[in-house]
């Protein structure tokens, strides 16, 4: 191999590596709004629980005195 192959090469193998890294650091990024999605969506999930849980307790206070039909403008 002449030195203006090994510099080639030598050249591939930097080019390689920092693709590799920009590609490492781009994955650990992406976790991160993973992991913070996954935290959002836990507590969406904690509040919907609790609306829904508030919302049959106001339905059964209210009982059946509430008409279950469509009004007149419908």
């Amino acid at each position: 191999m002449s030195t203006g192959e090994k510099r080639t090469d030598g050249d591939r193998l930097l080019a390689l590596e920092e693709r590799l890294m920009f590609q490492q650091r781009a994955i650990e990024d992406l976790n991160e709004v993973v992991l913070r999605h996954e935290r959002r969506i836990e507590e969406l999930t904690r509040e919907a629980a609790a609306y829904a849980a508030a919302l049959d307790r106001l339905s059964r206070q209210v009982g059946e005195d509430l008409p279950h039909e469509k009004p007149p403008h419908y």
